[in-house]
């Protein structure tokens, strides 16, 4: 099951982009409830590896399940969560 990046939490620091194996995670469109920026997981190239979660300093910002209710990804053009 693939993981979620939750948007409110995230807080940019983007460790787990360069630490994903499959370049999964992507920059969410503009800012999120916190006026920072955030990532996402495309679910469908993520292989559950859990790297992400290991290397996010930020507490709960990342989950082990998918849950694309908590992902913010409804501005990007042409995806849906």
């Amino acid at each position: 099951m693939p993981h979620t990046i939750v948007s409110d939490i995230c807080e940019g620091v983007a460790d787990c982009v360069n630490a994903c194996p499959v370049g999964c995670i992507k920059p969410g469109p503009g800012k999120n409830s916190k006026g920072t920026n955030y990532f996402w997981i495309l679910s469908e190239t993520c292989i559950d590896c859990g790297i992400c979660l290991q290397v996010c300093p930020v507490n709960g910002a990342v989950l082990a399940e998918e849950r694309p209710d908590l992902q913010n990804i409804n501005s990007l053009s042409g995806t849906e969560n």
